[in-house]
């Protein structure tokens, strides 16, 4: 007998298909919508994403027919049709944030967008101080301008051993991968201590270590910053 056929994915899920094909990732669609890339996800697998099919919808006509690329003007379009979930006395509900969340693996991520890095990215410390009392391994992954990065896009000089691509965007931004579970990432308590001497400033720390590195112009400007946790072997 033939497999049986795969029903069609639901409005959200072509939506997010079409912002694929444009040139976003997942964990693009996710940030826009400002969830955790696992909602974006079961889309797909669990038949969700009603919430967020107006917001999507928007999205893509501003990427489609306004030439809009940039994520956090993105994501401003997506927030005038998307509300939080509220308590049973209207209040706004708490939801999860991986920015403070690490699993009894020591699996853990947070992420930041041009907001927060304004201000030192400081939801990201709290990640990197519990990593760092974990005695945990992190990696982060940085957005620039091209013209901010030293090395050219896959150099092994930039970044060795790291099987992630680059990924280009359509702004001439680039995301760059520093460290993994393959390569044995960046000491977690180490760069606890990099962000302590930097005030409890995020973004300044890791500029400093991409500075110090001879990886990117003194100049460059981090767009997006996200950190990622794991238990060394």
């Amino acid at each position: 007998m033939p497999p049986p056929a795969r029903p069609e994915p639901n409005t959200a899920a072509q939506l997010a298909n079409r912002l694929q094909q444009a040139g976003y990732t997942k964990r693009d669609i996710a940030r826009i919508i400002d969830r955790d890339p696992s909602l974006v996800s079961q889309f797909y697998t669990k038949n969700k994403g009603a919430a967020f099919v107006t917001a999507l919808h928007e999205v893509l006509t501003a990427v489609e027919t306004g030439g809009i690329t940039d994520l956090p003007e993105l994501a401003a379009i997506a927030a005038r049709h998307t509300k939080r979930r509220t308590t049973a006395s209207g209040t706004r509900a708490r939801v999860r944030s991986k920015a403070v969340l690490i699993t009894p693996t020591g699996s853990g991520t947070g992420r930041v967008g041009a907001q927060a890095i304004a201000s030192g990215s400081a939801r990201l410390r709290p990640l990197i101080a519990e990593a760092a009392r974990r005695g945990l391994r992190l990696a982060f992954t940085v957005r620039l301008a091209k013209t901010s990065y030293i090395h050219p896009a896959g150099s092994r000089t930039d970044s060795p051993g790291i099987r992630r691509d680059v990924i280009q965007r359509a702004d001439h931004t680039e995301e760059r991968s520093y460290g993994s579970a393959a390569t044995g990432g960046f000491d977690a308590d180490d760069f606890a201590r990099r962000v302590n001497a930097a005030g409890g400033d995020v973004t300044q720390a890791v500029h400093q270590w991409l500075l110090e590195t001879g990886r990117i112009h003194p100049d460059a400007h981090i767009l997006h910053l996200e950190i990622r946790t794991w238990r060394p072997h």
